[in-house]
């Protein structure tokens, strides 16, 4: 699977853990591994203009999902046995972000990657302009991000503890790779 992403936003943030949340929820939805998705970060000014064009609407928001076509059941990149599908563009605006993100009492990053997944749904197709769609689309934006949150923290767990076998075994002169000391006649 590739996944592309640019920061044009001139906000540091953690590409990598926006690019593994991604890939996380579109493996879940079990899109194709040659499906190709596109992430951009960018300035308010940005997002406000993508916002009046696309959307009709003023003023900037904080996620917006560019699929490449429209969705059929039979090409839908999350469809058994699809080939490679160019998915399309997620474009995330971290400024417009950051006030969502202290208002719901959580980090930056934290809301980039509900806004991630978010855009993932909006280009396999999933929407929230009815009410029964909005709880669908909600209900499984939220399992994937919890679901994501507990991977995520179990493969820290289990790095920080192969580290912590290794400083030990290293101590005692058993560390990985290195010959055990035999004693040669």
């Amino acid at each position: 699977m590739s996944i592309e992403i640019a920061n044009e936003s001139g906000v540091e943030v953690d590409e990598g853990t926006i690019v593994a949340v991604a890939r996380y929820a579109l493996d879940r939805m079990s899109v194709s591994q040659l499906a190709e998705l596109s992430i951009v970060l960018v300035e308010l000014n940005v997002m406000s203009d993508l916002h009046e064009r696309w959307m009709d609407l003023p003023g900037p928001t904080d996620v917006m999902a560019f699929p490449m076509d429209e969705y059929d059941s039979s090409r839908r990149p999350d469809a058994a046995g699809s080939g490679p599908a160019l998915l399309g563009d997620i474009v995330l605006c971290p400024a417009f972000a950051k006030d969502q993100a202290r208002k719901a009492g959580h980090e930056l990053i934290d809301e980039l990657h509900l806004l991630t997944v978010h855009g993932v749904l909006h280009l396999l197709g999933y929407d929230h302009a009815e009410p029964e769609e909005e709880r669908e689309m909600f209900g499984l934006q939220n399992r994937i991000l919890a679901d994501y949150r507990t991977a995520r923290d179990e493969a820290e767990r289990a790095a920080a503890q192969r580290d912590a076998d290794n400083r030990v075994l290293g101590a005692v002169g058993l560390d990985q790779g290195a010959e055990p000391d035999v004693p040669r006649d």
